[in-house]
């Protein structure tokens, strides 16, 4: 019965999302009481939904004030100087604008934090894409793979868990996987140009003007100007795909906005460095750093109490939308292992796989993996399912080593599950809604998960 439930509240949670008869924070609230409720849960479901929301309560504490401190950084204009320069390079095509993102979020994906990412990534990119009229959807897809194909780096968190759960050296689970990765970071590349072209064909020709308005030509040979808006390549106004409202984080970078505080550029920049430097030394947990960082950058740009409160006022959309979904994230995960639904669907998995198949157990779970840590958490997978797939799989002489590799290929889908913080925070920040960004990202990450788990047998690293 555990495995009927928890099958079929994972998929109606989905249908709900996908379909956009409800919200996240409603469907990852209401889904999993209403199953928990039928699991027998009963009273005790209060107990675990409040185990969930303790073990979710420092990420949502590090939202909140990571909201805060890149939100003051952007209205200040730390980030101006940078979007200048980027707008520089990109020109007057979108295709670069893309590119560039995947790059910059490769780049900085390197500390193993995905919240840190999006967030630089965002605040760096958004305002163009914003300006140039790309879909910032796109932005999602692509720095959501980037990421999410980074994510097997040694300090990223899965593959530690694997080589943790199973005892052994991250170095001998992730070394041998390198070509893996590279094979994946080089599909998310192909991945951009693509959607970079297709950007460039529906947009038209962009052009920056001295006084640093876009006029946009369509092929027609009509040209407007304005900031946010988008002509197509047939000269006519067509708005982009953003899939939601635009911008409730970064409204543009007016050069004249009462915020600037060009006097402490130097200390912002100062400040947001030492920020990331101690944040990847890891001497502090990482909401402790953005809380003090937060009030720091409070102090100093906003002496005045009542302009604390507008500054902090000016990000409460985004800060409610995505505290509200980390903490509702927390009643799923909660419910999924209070009422024991993981470890009965991974027993149920280890007893329909034949028998014939264990020599395969290692492709096999490479695979399993990609749906279920979409489903349910790293944790859960790494610690719960896959030291019983390791176990039956020794049985047919599959070194654990090779199980733990075969585990964290799944890491490109599992990146943008509504249970991964992160990928709700990258939305909430490009005002993209979670089913947009999944209808175009799913596929592409499910192809690069398989792609490297291709990789991975083709090298003798995972056996077939």
């Amino acid at each position: 019965m555990l495995v009927t439930l928890g099958f079929l509240m994972v998929a109606v949670f989905m249908f709900l999302i996908l379909t956009k008869r409800a919200t996240p924070v409603v469907g990852l609230t209401l889904v999993p009481v209403a199953f928990g409720l039928l699991a027998g849960a009963g009273l005790g479901i209060g107990d675990m939904i409040t185990d969930g929301i303790k073990s979710l309560a420092p990420t949502a504490a590090l939202l909140f004030f990571a909201i805060i401190f890149f939100g003051i950084m952007i209205d200040v204009g730390l980030f101006d100087p940078l979007v200048k320069l980027i707008l520089r390079m990109v020109r007057d095509d979108p295709m670069r604008l893309v590119v560039g993102t995947a790059v910059l979020a490769m780049v900085v994906s390197l500390d193993g934090d995905g919240s840190t990412t999006f967030i630089i990534v965002t605040s760096a990119m958004l305002p163009l894409y914003l300006k140039l009229g790309v879909s910032p959807v796109v932005l999602t897809v692509i720095a959501g793979l980037s990421n999410a194909t980074m994510n097997i780096i040694p300090w990223g968190g899965p593959t530690v868990r694997a080589a943790s759960a199973l005892g052994l050296s991250p170095s001998d689970v992730f070394v041998p996987m390198v070509p893996s990765l590279i094979v994946g970071l080089i599909m998310v590349l192909g991945f951009a140009i693509h959607l970079g072209i297709m950007e460039r064909r529906r947009i038209g020709t962009l052009v920056l003007t001295s006084e640093r308005i876009l006029e946009k030509v369509g092929n027609g040979g009509s040209s407007s100007t304005g900031s946010t808006g988008s002509t197509g390549t047939g000269g006519s106004n067509e708005p982009a795909d953003d899939g939601g409202d635009t911008g409730r984080f970064i409204d543009g970078l007016a050069p004249g906005r009462d915020t600037l505080r060009p006097k402490l550029l130097w200390f912002n920049a100062a400040l947001t460095t030492i920020l990331l430097v101690v944040l990847v030394m890891d001497i502090l947990p990482i909401p402790v750093l953005f809380m003090i960082a937060s009030s720091i950058a409070l102090a100093v740009n906003f002496p005045a109490v009542k302009d604390q409160g507008e500054a902090i006022a000016r990000h409460s959309s985004s800060i409610v939308s995505v505290v509200a979904m980390v903490l509702a994230a927390a009643v799923l995960t909660g419910v999924f292992q209070g009422t024991g639904m993981v470890e009965a669907m991974a027993e149920w998995l280890l007893q329909v796989i034949p028998d014939a198949m264990g020599p395969h157990l290692a492709v096999i779970t490479g695979v399993l993996s990609i749906p279920l840590t979409f489903f349910m958490t790293n944790d859960a997978f790494y610690f719960g399912v896959l030291p019983v797939l390791s176990e039956t799989a020794a049985q047919y002489g599959i070194e654990p080593v090779e199980m733990a590799r075969a585990s964290i290929t799944g890491q490109a889908v599992h990146m943008q599950s509504p249970l991964v913080p992160a990928i709700l925070l990258l939305v909430t920040l490009a005002g993209v809604s979670l089913a947009d960004h999944h209808k175009k990202v799913l596929w592409r990450a499910g192809l690069i998960s398989i792609t490297m788990l291709v990789v991975g047998v083709g090298l003798g690293q995972i056996p077939f």
